[in-house]
């Protein structure tokens, strides 16, 4: 399967149930000198918007490309009272942006799918002059009981999981990347509270877990609603998040 259909099918779980990005980027990247209200934002795999959310809210213009139609039909809906929202069918590679249209470049969630050195060209093109590139992921703790359980039964069901997974990012590829930039890096603190359906949306979110109609998916659910009673409080569990933020300006 293409990198740009692994999401089809996961569209609505994916509104519904992936973490939001907390407010503090916004701050961060302000303190940065990164953004300003007046900066155009190009949300590279945007998928259903959930990460253009922060900038529009804060004002900004946000073109939003995204090469999975499922997802960006998605994401118009979700963002279509946003005047500033742009949807706009690409990829990292190829965004169709002019040059040197955007004063921040985003790939929220998205960066361990590009072609890293094609789409380091593209990004130098649609940038404006000192633009700044931003990367960042919510970063599921596995470190908790319910974290490292949930993290066993990913091992356990989740196609390709060790191949997809984004902590396959690390220093030597964000330094490649970046280069020959310095990049900083900033650190939050996110939280999400989910029921059962909220946990096993989640869980059907993601591009490597195994979808109703597969040999394990009925297994898989019956695993995972023994782990929910496990470790839920109140009828909700909670997972935590470590927001990371990767910022620097590409040469």
């Amino acid at each position: 399967m293409k990198n740009t259909e692994r999401f089809s099918g996961r569209a609505e779980h994916y509104i519904k149930f992936r973490p939001h990005y907390p407010h503090a980027i916004i701050s961060c990247l302000e303190q940065e000198a990164c953004l300003t209200k007046e900066s155009v934002v190009a949300d590279i795999g945007s998928g259903t918007g959930i990460s253009c959310l922060p900038f529009l809210e804060n004002g900004n213009i946000v073109y939003a490309i995204e090469p999975n139609q499922e997802m960006r039909e998605a994401s118009v809906r979700l963002l279509h009272g946003h005047p500033g929202f742009h949807a706009i069918g690409g990829t990292a590679e190829k965004t169709t942006l002019p040059d040197g249209s955007a004063d921040i470049i985003v790939a929220a969630q998205a960066f361990h799918w590009f072609h890293g050195s094609a789409a380091r060209t593209e990004f130098l093109r649609i940038g404006k002059p000192g633009a700044c590139t931003v990367l960042m992921w919510n970063e599921r703790d596995v470190h908790d009981a319910l974290g490292k359980e949930y993290e066993t039964l990913l091992q356990k069901y989740a196609v390709d999981y060790r191949e997809t997974n984004h902590r396959n990012v690390g220093p030597a590829q964000l330094s490649a990347f970046y280069s020959p930039a310095v990049y900083r890096a900033h650190v939050f603190r996110n939280a999400q509270q989910l029921d059962f359906q909220g946990l096993k949306g989640r869980l059907l979110s993601a591009s490597y877990a195994p979808q109703p109609g597969h040999p394990r998916y009925e297994e898989m659910t019956a695993e995972l609603a023994v782990l929910f009673a496990k470790y839920a409080i109140n009828g909700m569990v909670k997972f935590m998040y470590t927001t990371r933020l990767y910022i620097g300006k590409l040469q």
